[in-house]
């Protein structure tokens, strides 16, 4: 009955969004969809940070993050009535950044363009039930080591953006060391402390604890830091950079059919299905979303939802997108409905005329959020059964290569091609299905062939 009288002044909203069937209030998703919001805003200025990195230029990079973010969670709430928010993904943009443009030298078109084909190719998977059926044929242990993976790799790329970890050239030591000629510097000393007040403020359950850590960082890098300066707070959105050049409409299409670039094109499909889709089962999990048959409801147009805005990424100049698992803060407040996502959607377009005031953020600012993220993608560690011991071991196997080798889709590989070769030899066939000898088979022969980043 409370319910029913809460959502009597949400109007249509109700009936819409369907708020009292799913046993929530108009009051309590507008909370979830701010909570959202303060846990993923980070984005707004990691993104542009990380591709900026790449020789993106990050005036338009934040215009494009913010359109991604806002119209995907429009998307995802209006289309596909789920509290889960879309963004740029991190990870997915730390390989755009790390390995397409800076490893391979894919110039940022051809860049935009792989993107754009990688929406198109993930947007047709998705709506033909591939994307499905390879998620219900992905082994629970390299599920969670590819999460465990990538939150080490973010927690590696933050470390090395503020001097923690350095390149060691010298002649018979490890490839990497604790910082540089300067032991301890500055920026180090904010993201450590940074970190720390993070892993407080939401050991606290603070809301938007890690926007707090990164403007509290900001404002002490304006009093002590020369390098920054304060440039005002709003700015109409542009989605050029400091030249005048926009990357909108730029992407080289044609460019990512290269035989030299398509194999990325393949390599961001395939990190997209083993990243993104576990959030969105992650999630719809944790909102009570799954039904009888232990599928997600409306799961079809969520996985949709997140390739289209894909797609909508490589057209304006931004990092492929995907669900963001800082929907589970807004689900955890009682988000259960798409109005979550519709509240995200808006408070991200706002975002737009607030260019300058994001863009000052130092890189020490922004390191603690990766680093934290990062270490709660760790957490996947306890998910892993060891009572299946080959399985969990090649979750480990997949995590542990995934940072050695700064490729998500390798460890991917090496865990895939680990667990059948294990299961064969530990005569456990039962526990072997044609689904995942394939994909193994499939994953090996893209690297056989030269064909991986």
């Amino acid at each position: 009955m409370a319910a029913n009288e809460n959502n009597s002044s949400g109007g249509g909203l109700d009936g819409f969004f369907k708020i009292s069937e799913r046993k929530s209030t108009t009051q309590i998703e507008v909370i979830a969809g701010l909570t959202t919001f303060l846990a993923m805003v980070y984005s707004v200025v990691l993104v542009p940070s990380l591709l900026g990195a790449a020789g993106f230029p990050k005036e338009g990079v934040f215009v494009a993050t913010c359109l991604v973010a806002g119209l995907g969670s429009l998307l995802m709430g209006l289309w596909a009535n789920l509290p889960m928010a879309i963004g740029c993904a991190i990870s997915l943009t730390a390989f755009t950044a790390f390995s397409l443009v800076l490893g391979q030298q894919v110039p940022v078109p051809t860049a935009l363009g792989a993107i754009f084909l990688m929406g198109v190719f993930f947007t047709v998977i998705s709506a033909t039930g591939i994307r499905t059926w390879i998620i219900n044929n992905l082994p629970s242990g390299i599920a969670h080591g590819t999460g465990i993976g990538i939150g080490l790799f973010l927690f590696y790329i933050a470390a090395w953006e503020v001097g923690m970890v350095v390149f060691n050239s010298a002649p018979g030591n490890l490839p990497s060391q604790f910082g540089g000629k300067a032991a301890i510097t500055f920026p180090m000393i904010m993201a450590m402390i940074g970190l720390a007040a993070t892993i407080g403020l939401e050991y606290k359950k603070v809301p938007g604890g890690i926007l707090l850590v990164i403007v509290a960082s900001t404002i002490v890098g304006l009093i002590v830091d020369p390098n920054l300066k304060f440039a005002g707070v709003f700015a109409m959105p542009t989605l050029a950079g400091a030249d005048g050049k926009t990357l909108i409409g730029s992407m080289d299409i044609m460019g990512a059919f290269k035989p030299a670039v398509l194999p990325a094109v393949l390599a961001l499909v395939m990190t997209a299905v083993f990243d993104a889709t576990g959030c969105i089962r992650a999630v719809a999990g944790q909102a009570g979303l799954i039904d009888d048959k232990g599928q997600i409801i409306n799961g079809a147009k969520a996985l949709t939802s997140d390739s289209v805005s894909s797609i909508l990424a490589g057209v304006v100049g931004a990092a492929p997108a995907a669900v963001y698992i800082e929907s589970a803060a807004g689900t955890a407040a009682g988000g259960k409905t798409g109005l979550t996502a519709t509240v995200v959607g808006l408070l991200m377009l706002a975002m737009l005329f607030l260019g300058p005031l994001a863009l000052i953020v130092p890189p020490y600012a922004t390191a603690p959020a990766l680093m934290y993220v990062g270490l709660l993608m760790l957490s996947g560690v306890s998910k892993l059964d060891f009572s299946d011991f080959v399985d969990a071991m090649c979750g480990l196997i997949t995590a542990v290569f995934i940072v050695l080798t700064a490729n998500i889709v390798t460890g991917i590989m090496l865990g895939f091609a680990t667990l059948v070769i294990g299961r064969v030899v530990s005569g456990d066939f039962k526990r072997l299905n044609v689904g995942t000898v394939l994909i193994a088979i499939a994953l090996v022969a893209f690297y056989v062939g030269g064909w991986s980043i």
